[in-house]
């Protein structure tokens, strides 16, 4: 009843699976990631198997086994093998429903007009190392599992912050504009305080002023000198007769 078997990094047996039989019909995905396969010889007759991982292994050649075990497979990944030749790739044409393929890191894809020439050969094929023949990019088939949703909700989540924190801004900057319009009402009372305190001490002196005008000369004369300390002459002169 199995479906899916994950295999990553195992240990093969001098380069051959072993241990994966037909008693696994109903598997539909297989990873063998990194376990140092040479062949895939041993494979068994996986009928109903529609995607097959095989990257980071050491296979150069004899994939036309896969149209005889997988005839169903849809996705083929051998990516970081040493495949080198298009020829290599030949015995992939007998497997009518493979839409994927990924030959990332090996050396065929050094190969002028690599692309052009897989495509060519593999007329059933979407997509080569992820992208189709106009290069437009495969989409995930399952964006949860590659964490977009929790990207999406980390990302809402910083834009209500930063909303959070304007607002916050906001209110601090009329709360320092409250206080300057104070700080210039209680400047502008001051002001009006010590001009209205000015105009009464210039009344005070005008009025003084005013009065010492009115008083004849000589008695104006006395006062100021009395003002400053100061005696009159005539004062001096009696003293003096007498």
């Amino acid at each position: 009843q199995v479906k899916e078997l994950v295999l990553d990094n195992c240990r093969s047996d001098d380069g051959k699976v072993v241990g994966l039989s037909s008693d696994f019909e109903n598997l539909e995905f297989l990873s063998m990631i990194n376990v140092s396969l040479l062949s895939i010889s041993n494979l068994p007759k996986l009928n109903k198997l529609r995607k097959l991982e095989l990257s980071d292994n050491r296979i150069s050649g004899g994939l036309e086994v896969l149209a005889e075990r997988t005839p169903n497979l849809t996705h083929l990944n051998l990516s970081g093998n040493k495949i080198k030749d298009i020829n290599t790739l030949e015995p992939l044409k007998k497997l009518p429903n493979l839409h994927s393929l990924d030959l990332f890191n090996c050396e065929v894809t050094m190969l002028i007009n690599y692309r052009e020439s897989v495509f060519t050969l593999l007329p059933q094929l979407t997509y080569l190392d992820g992208f189709d023949a106009d290069d437009r990019e495969a989409p995930d088939s399952d964006p949860e599992a590659d964490g977009d949703g929790l990207e999406d909700e980390y990302e809402n989540g910083e834009e209500d912050d930063d909303d959070e924190e304007d607002d916050l801004d906001e209110e601090v900057i009329d709360d320092e504009d409250d206080e300057d319009d104070d700080l210039e009402g209680e400047e502008e009372e001051d002001g009006v305080d010590d001009e209205e305190e000015d105009e009464e001490e210039d009344g005070e002196e005008d009025e003084e002023d005013e009065a010492d005008d009115d008083l004849p000369r000589g008695e104006k004369r006395k006062r100021n000198l009395e003002d400053e300390g100061e005696e009159d002459p005539e004062d001096e002169e009696d003293d003096e007769d007498d």
